[in-house]
């Protein structure tokens, strides 16, 4: 016969600190101090968050200041909503405040890349096109062959790529859109971005090669 399971041992269970008791009693609906406390957690997050997104600004372009204040508003407002139907997850690990602390920092890396995503939306238009002799100014050649080369690279892009590498290719390589903004758009990671750009640079380099272009690594577009 199975024997029945062990009761699970709490003894070595972490306990919050008191001011951390005090920050979730307060939090809990029903408190006489919760206005207060809401009020004071608030003030705290938006701290936070305007310190980040003003560390980040450099994702947003010309972003003005009143503009990066409002996305630190959201971005406190945000956590402070996701943190009170949260209250009860909060386990005691760390300090409240670093817990609460972490919420924030989710919402502005998420407001600042999308922010910086609608400025910058991947495209692949002629303007973008000419930018590319840049990266091939170490090719021998004339202008002309240069030319050739960006003709074939377009025709490869087009036909070659799958849809996500020509999205992430055209996104990264082209408008050096930074690689978190295209993960957390696509719902993706870091690491599977890399990837679908690695494949995509692969392919292209094969393509390129077959066409009349062939590239060594050095070579291939950065």
């Amino acid at each position: 016969m199975a024997s029945s399971p062990e009761p699970p041992d709490h003894t070595h269970a972490v306990q919050p600190d008191e001011e951390s008791r005090r920050w979730v009693r307060g939090l809990l609906e029903g408190s006489r101090q919760r206005d207060q406390t809401i009020a004071a957690l608030h003030a705290l997050l938006l701290r936070v968050a305007h310190h980040e997104v003003y560390r980040r600004r450099a994702m947003l372009g010309n972003a003005s200041g009143p503009e990066l204040d409002d996305l630190a508003q959201q971005a406190a407002d945000d956590a402070l909503m996701t943190i009170t139907s949260k209250i009860d997850e909060f386990r005691g690990a760390s300090r409240f405040t670093t817990w609460a602390y972490k919420f924030a920092l989710f919402e502005v890396s998420g407001k600042v890349a999308r922010h910086a995503w609608r400025r910058q939306a991947p495209v692949a238009d002629e303007h973008v096109w000419d930018r590319l002799p840049d990266h091939l100014s170490t090719l021998p050649g004339a202008r002309a062959e240069q030319r050739d080369l960006l003709e074939a690279l377009q025709s490869a892009i087009a036909a070659d790529l799958t849809e996500r590498q020509r999205y992430v290719f055209v996104a990264v390589a082209l408008n050096e859109i930074p690689i978190d903004v295209v993960a957390l758009e696509l719902d993706s990671n870091r690491n599977a971005i890399y990837k679908n750009l690695f494949d995509a640079r692969r392919r292209l380099r094969s393509s390129l090669a077959a066409a009349g272009h062939p590239l060594t690594p050095a070579e291939a577009i950065a």
